[in-house]
């Protein structure tokens, strides 16, 4: 699993929110080495034949696995109101920082979703630039990519390389400019830019303001995580 840190905010923070946010993936990152430990010494023990042994330490590991899923989930959704509070982002704006690779990805969808059902025409996302990855390489920016051309939507990379450009309307034309400062990231669109595709030239026909952009934020966020917990899962079994 991947995500953009170690910086995982991409405004001015207090240190006490990233000193949290670094707690809960601490902890999880702990579970997930103790369940890997008891399923190790599970298969150690079926092997030798003691299969009550076996047994045991693989409910452990499962008890483990539980947990760091539920540190995990307290990570995402901290990460996520902190970065897309109001006043941080424009109501066309989802801000993916911190986000593990699957998490960004259900996010991303059900925010595509909910921008859909509200009538909006794009979305800007914020995936980052790979700074604080690995290697610099981006992590998130492939996945979003991805899940554009699943559900058919073109895209494209902004002048600002951190973020994203979605239409959500099909029809192709100008890219619209940017609707307002986002903290920790550029704006607006150098002239002569050649964007990888081009999109309508228009305003989001409902811009959510206030309380209504924090409904947003809890919607997406109750909607997404019984899957992002089901993907997590899988994805630790393999790469852990």
């Amino acid at each position: 699993m991947s995500y953009m840190g170690p910086r995982a905010f991409s405004h001015d923070q207090s240190a006490d929110a990233e000193a949290e946010y670094d707690r809960l993936r601490d902890l999880a990152r702990q579970e997930a080495a103790k369940r890997n430990s008891c399923f190790q010494r599970s298969q150690e023990a079926y092997s030798n034949g003691d299969g009550a042994r076996a047994k045991e330490l693989s409910e452990q590991g499962k008890a483990h696995g539980r947990k760091m899923d539920e540190y995990n989930k307290q990570a995402s959704e901290f990460i996520f109101r902190e970065n897309n509070a109001e006043g941080r982002v424009p109501a066309d704006t989802i801000d993916l920082h911190g986000q593990f690779v699957e998490e960004a990805e259900e996010i991303l969808e059900q925010r595509i979703k909910y921008a859909k059902a509200h009538g909006q025409t794009h979305l800007h996302v914020i995936v980052g630039k790979g700074n604080h990855s690995a290697n610099h390489v981006q992590k998130i920016k492939p996945r979003v990519e991805q899940v554009c051309r699943e559900l058919g939507l073109q895209y494209a990379t902004e002048e600002n390389a951190g973020r994203i450009y979605v239409n959500l309307t099909g029809g192709p034309a100008e890219m619209p400019p940017s609707t307002g400062h986002v903290q920790g990231h550029g704006q607006g669109y150098g002239h002569g830019q050649q964007p990888h595709q081009q999109y309508p030239s228009q305003q989001p026909h409902h811009q959510q303001q206030g309380g209504q952009q924090q409904d947003e934020i809890e919607q997406v966020v109750n909607a997404i995580l019984p899957r992002v917990l089901r993907k997590l899962e899988k994805a630790c079994c393999t790469i852990m």
